[in-house]
């Protein structure tokens, strides 16, 4: 096995979590946060593909394993603390969200509520295989 020393390095918190924010490598926009466990994290970099930790389903879930739309790596980062990691992504096929847009961070906060401000791109019934 390769030298993984850089693994002992993060905070992982009770549960061999960390969290992970992807960012796309050229605007800049935040995309999504999921978790990652050590495993995933390692077969991100090696795979330089993004490989999460999904808590629901209580799996490694490499983005995009369903619906095409996976994230390539492109820079690796972990924050100051080195309690969280940044992921500099290219978003295959625009969208990053399971709801069908570009992003998950979709709810703005105006006026007491949260108002849904980017549409849909496209219908996740098209994007997911429900059978």
């Amino acid at each position: 096995m390769a030298n993984v020393s850089w693994l002992d390095q993060i905070k992982w918190d009770d549960k061999g979590l960390v969290p992970a924010i992807a960012q796309d490598h050229q605007s800049g926009q935040i995309l999504m946060m999921a978790w990652m466990n050590r495993e995933s994290l390692l077969l991100t970099q090696q795979e330089q593909r993004a490989v999460y930790w999904s808590r629901s389903r209580g799996r490694l879930w490499r983005k995009g394993e369903e619906s095409g739309h996976v994230q390539k790596l492109h820079d690796l980062r972990l924050d100051c603390d080195a309690d969280v990691v940044l992921l500099s992504v290219e978003q295959i096929g625009g969208i990053a969200c399971h709801t069908g847009r570009p992003h998950c961070f979709f709810k703005h906060f105006q006026d007491g509520q949260w108002i849904e401000n980017v549409p849909v791109v496209k219908d996740p019934l098209e994007i997911y295989n429900h059978e």
